[in-house]
C-alpha cells in the first residue's frame, strides 16, 4: 500500500474462484462462454474505481446534508490560516486557542445531531486544520515550505474523496470515504515519507530546498488528483471505495470522458499523485519505493478486474481494451487467448 498517494481498500481476491484451467492472467474465449462458471466475489463491476466504470441507476437518496456539514467543518478547520492576521494572536498559544474554539464550535453545531454528523464534522475539521497549517507553512518564511505544499495536497486529497463521494455516489457514503483509516500499510508508508523528509532535512538541508523539483512534484499531484476526481465523477453512482462483487442489470460500460483516454483513469491518477507527493518532498528513497509498490499493486489489480470485466461485458469490453490503453506504464492488463 502506498501512502501520500495511498491505495484503495482491497476486497478479498476472487482468483481462487476462477474455474480450473483459467489462470489469473489468461482467459480463453471458450472459457468465457461457459454459462456455469462461478467467478466468486467479482472485483468491481466495471471497476467502480479504475477500469471502464459501470453506471448504475436509479440514483440513491441525496446526501447533501453530509456534504454541507463536511464543507462547513473543513472551512472551520482551515480558518487556522487566518490566525496570524488577528492582532494579538501569535505562536503556539494562538493555535491552541483555535483548536479549542473549533472543538467547541463542533460540539455546539453538531454534538447532538443525528446520523453521525459530529463524526463527519470532526474528521473534516481535522483535514481543514491540516490544510490551513499547510498554507501557513507554504506562505511563511519557514524552510518547511515544501512540506506545507505536501500537507495541503494530502489533506485536500482525503477531504475531496469524501466530498465527491457524497455528491456523486451518496448510497456508498460512510466515514471510511475519507480514507483516513485505510490500512496499516498505508499508515506506515505515510510515516516513512515523513521520517525520510525530516531526517534528510536535518542531515542535508539544501536537499529539501530544490524548488523546481518540488514544483514539478506539485504539478504531478494536481494532475493526478484532478484525473482521479474526473474519473469518479464520470463513473457516477457506480464509483465505490469498496470493490463491488455483483453485476447489476442496470450496469453499462462507460467509455466516455476520461475513460476514453485510459481504461483505468482513477488508478492512473492515484499512481502519479502518490509519486508526485514524494517528488514534491524530494524524498529519493520513497520515490523509488512508492513507484515500485504502486506499480506492482495496480498491475495485479488491473489483471484481476479485467477478468471480471470480460466476464461481465464480453466482446464489448475486449473491443474497448484493444482501443484504449490502461494508462499505466508497462501494464497492458489481462492477456486473452484468441
Amino acid at each position: 500500500m502506498v501512502a501520500g498517494g495511498g491505495l484503495e481498500r482491497r476486497a478479498p481476491s476472487f482468483l481462487s474462484a476462477v474455474p480450473p484451467g483459467v489462470s489469473g492472467k489468461e482467459v480463453s474465449r471458450e472459457q468465457r462462454r461457459r454459462s456455469g462458471c462461478c467467478w466468486g466475489p467479482a472485483m468491481g463491476a466495471a471497476e467502480g474505481k479504475g477500469a471502464a466504470a459501470a453506471a448504475a441507476v436509479p440514483l440513491p437518496p441525496s446526501r447533501a446534508p453530509e456534504a454541507r456539514t463536511s464543507l462547513k467543518a473543513f472551512v472551520l478547520g482551515g480558518s487556522v490560516a487566518a490566525v496570524p492576521l488577528l492582532p494579538g494572536f501569535q505562536g503556539r498559544a494562538a493555535l491552541a486557542l483555535h483548536v479549542a474554539g473549533a472543538n467547541a464550535a463542533l460540539l455546539l453545531a453538531w454534538g447532538r445531531s443525528p446520523g453521525g454528523m459530529y463524526q463527519i464534522a470532526i474528521r473534516a475539521c481535522f483535514l481543514g486544520f491540516v490544510f490551513g497549517c499547510g498554507l501557513l507553512l507554504s506562505f511563511g518564511q519557514s524552510t518547511w515550505k515544501h512540506f506545507g505544499w505536501y500537507m495541503c495536497s494530502l489533506s485536500l486529497f482525503h477531504y475531496s474523496e469524501y466530498l465527491v463521494t457524497a455528491v456523486n455516489n451518496p448510497g456508498s457514503l460512510s466515514l471510511d470515504s475519507f480514507l483516513l483509516n485505510h490500512s496499516f500499510e498505508y499508515n506506515m508508508a505515510a510515516l516513512s515519507s515523513w521520517v525520510e523528509f525530516t531526517v534528510e532535512k536535518f542531515l542535508f538541508p539544501g536537499m529539501k530546498q530544490i524548488t523546481w523539483l518540488s514544483s514539478a512534484g506539485l504539478l504531478m499531484v494536481v494532475f493526478g488528483d484532478c484525473l482521479r476526481k474526473a474519473a469518479m465523477l464520470t463513473a457516477g453512482s457506480n464509483f465505490n471505495h469498496i470493490v463491488q462483487n455483483e453485476k447489476s442489470e442496470t450496469h453499462i460500460l462507460v467509455t466516455r470522458g476520461v475513460y476514453g483516454w485510459f481504461r483505468h483513469p482513477s488508478y492512473v491518477g492515484w499512481f502519479y499523485w502518490s509519486i508526485g507527493t514524494q517528488i514534491l518532498l524530494c524524498n529519493p528513497v520513497c520515490v523509488v519505493g512508492y513507484t515500485l509498490a504502486s506499480w506492482r499493486f495496480f498491475r495485479e489489480r488491473i489483471e484481476e478486474e479485467e477478468i471480471t470485466l470480460i466476464h461481465f461485458f464480453g466482446e464489448e469490453y475486449l473491443a474497448y481494451k484493444r482501443r484504449v490503453p490502461s494508462g499505466l506504464p508497462l501494464i497492458r492488463g489481462v492477456k486473452v487467448e484468441l
